[in-house]
């Protein structure tokens, strides 16, 4: 067993030392780190949502067309280039039967800014559980310019 021998005696004392040990800091500071950049993106998600978008892609062969579902100003439904409204209730058999029973084949409602907010929940709900996966809100590819152009 070793042991540590000083010399000057008992009168001199130690100096206190001046030095800082910034290691154990620095472990915590990098522990604090990971732990936040792990937490952050999952406290700033939320609710995922699609956001319509101001420009339209080129439509594709007319096989391929969406089916269009127009609610008008007096919450009326449409469905293609029809000009007699449809019943809701035969609304969800007529667009499979377009479809040819292709669920996965997307829907557009377009409907009149004027419309009442409950009409457009109504059909994308009616859309969801007749087992459409596939609805999509076009907007006006304008309207984001004149929005900015108003401001």
């Amino acid at each position: 067993m070793a042991m540590l021998i000083r010399s000057g005696g008992r009168g001199k004392r130690r100096r206190p030392m001046a030095d800082i040990n910034v290691t154990p800091m620095v472990d915590v500071m990098l522990v604090l780190l990971v732990v936040f950049m792990v937490t952050a993106p999952m406290l700033a998600t939320g609710v995922t949502v699609t956001l319509p978008k101001t420009r339209a892609d080129q439509m594709k062969t007319e096989k391929e067309r969406p089916l269009v579902v127009t609610i008008d100003k007096d919450g009326k439904a449409y469905v293609g280039l029809e000009d007699t409204p449809v019943a809701l209730k035969d609304l969800a058999p007529m667009l499979k039967a377009l479809s040819e029973n292709n669920l996965e084949k997307r829907v557009y409602v377009r409907a009149d800014e004027a419309v009442n907010y409950g009409a457009v929940v109504t059909v994308l709900a009616l859309l969801q559980s007749s087992g459409f996966t596939n609805a999509g809100l076009p907007v006006d590819p304008n309207s984001a310019k004149r929005i900015l152009q108003e401001k």
